[in-house]
């Protein structure tokens, strides 16, 4: 009998990296090198700021403690917590309505009914502030039914819920409108067969079904609304939040200290809901298996006819509000007369000078939209796709990896006022050889860049992960380098995701207040500042008039972009038709 030999081990073949790979890694250092010097020194000169005394000694925690001590800061904390929690209790259950409607009813016009609650994102937050002035302002047209319901004026706590509610309604809305588009409708027609009510099945069925969702636009929410500032500057009067206190801090009084301790204190409440909604996210099971059926809402004339008027009453609230500051730009001189002109629209643009502020905006948000999109996809994409990317999953280059990742993660968990504030103590310190792009266009470019990162980010990996990998091995066992197969292959069938990002950093890029109010100059106001200033001037309807321009361009460029991608589309996406 012969003797089996033990076979020995094969050890790995070790290949000579492909020069590409190594242009890859250098692409990704340069794109962790860009994240290191825009996100994270900035936020890391906040708190270095926040431990030093107004001689730049090193005080520790006394700036904290002396924050503590003061009764009015503490009461600034105070209301940002309790109105954003207010906030969220309201929108969380107003949007889900909205999206059970749209979901699981079978009433007409919901394309029209979604594209209404889109309006808040094409403005600034400020539009909201600003029409409920003229609704239920000193001289509001609906001023006596406030005080009919308790309520002696609109300035403070009740404007600035009001004015949230209408800013992040679209934001909840479309997290809970995708959570109660994924449902099995085998579980829906099980509890049919078995007489299950309506009531019950929404109980223990829907509402468990979109439990992440509700969680995740809960946090959401209470983020957006406790790191905002137009609204409570506005409308807030006397009522002091952690934003508003962050500006009169920095601007006001110049201290510096003191500002940096309320930044880290408004980015603690921010990094915890991401933490909280990440944790959350990992418990989460999967609601949509391989073998699920694709819920269709049946018709019920009563039920679609109360969703169909629940519709109607979101809906000509949002009108309301956009209404408001539309015929309020437009009347003469309100209140006593309303004949229509364009009077404010010529003081705002030629008396104010916020003609230049407009087109600083337009340029801002053409320069984030293009190099915002080259910059996230690049970056996702030797991330995801390139062979030197996957090569740094092991190897002395892995921290790169993980690295680049979390900078990406990091600007959802960081408020814009906190990033801009970061942005003044770096950029503005001296001997660094960045200062020359303080109170610059291009500065402002990649301050909302940063802003905006993550969203774009998750988009783009989003759109590379449906592509099989099999594009890039057979690249790699070819010699072809990964450039090649990127330009070639990976970009013309993502296209349609850049045009998103796109569209997506453009419109915030118009709108952004909190991330820019610290780092403009008088020859690089943008128009959301502008909008600030005027109302600071006790311009209301100049404002109101900016504030629909604004509104304006983005609709037209959300049209253009809709354009785009329809033209995209039919260019680089014919191999998706079947062929016949």
């Amino acid at each position: 009998m012969a003797a089996v030999l033990p076979v020995p081990e094969q050890l790995p073949v070790r290949q000579a990296a492909h020069w590409s790979d190594r242009l890859a890694h250098g692409a990704l250092l340069l794109v962790a090198l860009l994240l290191l010097v825009f996100l994270a020194l900035p936020l890391a000169t906040i708190l270095l700021q926040a431990l030093q005394g107004r001689q730049g000694q090193f005080v520790f925690l006394a700036n904290f403690i002396a924050y503590a001590r003061t009764p009015a800061l503490l009461q600034s904390l105070w209301n940002s917590l309790w109105v954003s929690a207010l906030v969220t209790l309201l929108t969380v259950p107003l949007a889900f309505g909205f999206a059970y409607a749209l979901a699981r009813s079978c009433m007409p016009c919901k394309p029209l009914f979604r594209g209404i609650t889109l309006i808040p994102l094409l403005a600034p937050s400020l539009l909201s502030a600003i029409s409920l002035i003229y609704w239920f302002g000193n001289q509001g047209v609906l001023k006596s039914w406030l005080q009919r319901l308790g309520v002696s004026e609109i300035y403070g706590a009740p404007g600035i819920v009001i004015g949230e509610c209408f800013a992040v309604f679209p934001h909840a809305l479309m997290i809970l409108l995708a959570a109660l588009s994924l449902a099995d409708a085998r579980l829906y027609e099980v509890a049919q067969a078995l007489g299950t009510s309506r009531a019950r099945k929404f109980f223990t069925i829907t509402l468990p079904g979109a439990r992440y969702g509700l969680i995740s636009a809960a946090l959401v929410t209470f983020t957006l609304v406790i790191t905002d500032f137009g609204i409570p500057k506005v409308i807030g009067g006397n009522f002091n939040m952690l934003a508003t206190d962050v500006f009169k801090l920095v601007i006001g009084q110049q201290d510096f200290a003191q500002g940096a301790v309320v930044a880290i204190l408004l980015l603690a409440p921010a990094v915890l809901t991401f933490a909280l909604d990440h944790y959350v996210s990992r418990r989460h099971t999967a609601m949509l298996t391989a073998r699920a059926v694709p819920y269709a809402p049946q018709r019920a004339p009563l039920f679609d006819a109360v969703m169909t008027g629940y519709c109607v009453l979101i809906a000509c609230l949002m009108l309301a509000m956009l209404g408001m500051a539309v015929f309020a730009s437009l009347a003469t001189f309100w209140p006593y007369q309303l004949a229509p002109s364009l009077r404010h629209y010529l003081l705002g643009l030629v008396d104010a000078e916020v003609g230049s502020a407009f087109a600083n905006s337009l340029k801002m948000a053409a320069g984030t939209a293009v190099a915002g999109t080259l910059l996230v996809f690049c970056g996702a994409y030797l991330l995801e796709k390139t062979p030197g990317g996957r090569a740094l999953e092991r190897g002395p280059l892995a921290w790169l990896r993980t690295l680049v990742r979390a900078l990406a993660m990091l600007p959802m968990a960081v408020p814009g006022l906190v990033l801009g504030l970061g942005y003044i103590f770096f950029f503005n310190a001296p001997g660094n050889p960045l200062a020359g792009l303080y109170h610059t266009v291009t500065l402002l470019t990649l301050c909302t860049i940063v802003h905006f990162y993550t969203t774009g980010h998750l988009t783009a990996v989003t759109a590379l992960k449906a592509l099989d990998g099999e594009f890039e091995a057979v690249s790699a066992s070819l010699k072809v380098p990964f450039f090649k197969t990127f330009w070639r292959v990976t970009l013309p069938i993502c296209t349609p995701a850049l045009v998103d990002i796109a569209r997506y950093f453009f419109v915030n890029a118009m709108t952004t207040v909190s991330a820019v109010v610290f780092l403009y100059a008088p020859d690089t106001k943008v128009a959301a500042i502008a909008i600030l200033n005027l109302d600071e001037a006790g311009e209301l309807g100049a404002a109101a008039a900016m504030a629909v321009m604004i509104a304006g361009a983005s609709a037209l460029a959300t049209l253009a972009f809709m354009g785009l991608a329809w033209w995209v589309e039919r260019r680089t996406q014919a191999w998706r038709t079947l062929s016949r």
